[in-house]
């Protein structure tokens, strides 16, 4: 069943639903910890900081050394999240990761905010558009990208509660709210938020929003009726879903606020061509950097927009029915070959 999608949704950043969640956490578990990086207003920790100062530490500008820490206090019992911006979290980190933390399967959630290019006047310094295909290729390591505020808290909860190294992926800047507590969420599990079987839209993170605008699009000009998943996990993948997609729809689009190569789009590419190959297309940024300005400018730019989804859903269901005329006609020409 297709979720119920607000036409005028509220707005409010990823990132308060990651402090919101890490307080509610902190108040149900006392060896939850929380490490800061000097930028714990800007990501939200500081709302577990002002209830819970004596489980809080600011380590400074020393992310390396704050990974390191956070092992040493999963491995001897406590639930450490480290916050920061992921492009510190993530890139910066990238030996710690591996072997402090992957390879001991410590229990060390990493928050990554500011991510994509929404983080916006930062720069391209500061957007991190690489993290997916980094931490994707750790093994033991989980990726979370919520698609709004209310999934962001919940999804803070989840990696909380489970074990083993985690990774939530949130943004600076305010985006749609469509969710609510009654949503379907399970880690590992792909929500269909809307139905269809003409051709499958998969997104994660603020992009989800913008496939469900690209469905309503496609329905009204053409007809089109577009499958929207909301792929929040990027690791582990939900196989079935996915792979139920592609039997049923014929074509697949991915969306994504990161790099086309070895994010979602690689993830989903993966699955689909093991189990049940299908034209594709993948929208995200195009082997670049970022640059400075407005949010929503730095997503038309780097063509990470509706327009985007809604153009290469056409472009998979003209190459998937070129595709089945052909087998077609190999099929009708096929016992004449050879005479």
């Amino acid at each position: 069943m297709s979720m119920p999608i607000p036409s005028t949704p509220g707005l409010k950043a990823t990132r308060q639903g990651f402090g919101q969640g890490l307080l509610e956490l902190g108040e149900k578990h006392a060896n939850v910890v929380v490490l800061g990086a000097d930028v714990s207003g800007s990501v939200l920790s500081s709302m577990f900081e002002q209830k819970f100062p004596n489980r809080f530490f600011s380590i400074g500008i020393a992310e390396q050394n704050a990974t390191t820490i956070a092992a040493g206090l999963a491995l001897s019992g406590k639930i450490p999240f480290f916050a920061s911006y992921g492009a510190f979290t993530a890139m910066r980190n990238a030996d710690q990761l591996r072997i402090s933390v992957c390879y001991n399967e410590a229990n060390v959630k990493i928050a990554g905010s500011h991510s994509g290019v929404t983080v916006g006047p930062d720069g391209a310094t500061h957007q991190v558009l690489e993290d997916l295909a980094l931490l994707r290729a750790l093994p033991h390591m989980t990726l979370v990208v919520p698609c709004d505020y209310e999934e962001a808290r919940r999804a803070t909860h989840a990696i909380g509660e489970m074990h083993g190294p985690a990774y939530l992926r949130f943004s600076r800047d305010t985006s749609a709210m469509f969710t609510t507590a009654e949503t379907p969420f399970r880690l590992g599990k792909a929500e269909i938020f809307r139905e269809g079987n003409d051709v499958a839209l998969i997104a994660c993170g603020l992009l989800v929003w913008e496939a469900l605008l690209a469905a309503d699009e496609l329905e009204k000009r053409h007809g089109i009726k577009a499958r929207v998943i909301n792929c929040h996990t990027i690791k582990p993948i939900d196989i079935k879903t996915i792979t139920e997609a592609a039997q049923q729809c014929g074509a697949i689009v991915t969306a994504e606020e990161h790099q086309v190569h070895g994010g979602l789009g690689g993830a989903v590419a993966e699955v689909v061509v093991k189990n049940y190959p299908v034209p594709m297309e993948l929208v995200g940024m195009k082997d670049s950097f970022g640059g400075s300005g407005e949010p929503k400018e730095l997503l038309q730019k780097f063509g990470m927009t509706w327009r985007e989804i809604y153009a290469s859903a056409l472009a998979a269901i003209e190459r998937r029915d070129k595709g089945f005329k052909t087998l077609r006609q190999v099929k009708d020409i096929a016992p004449y070959v050879g005479e």
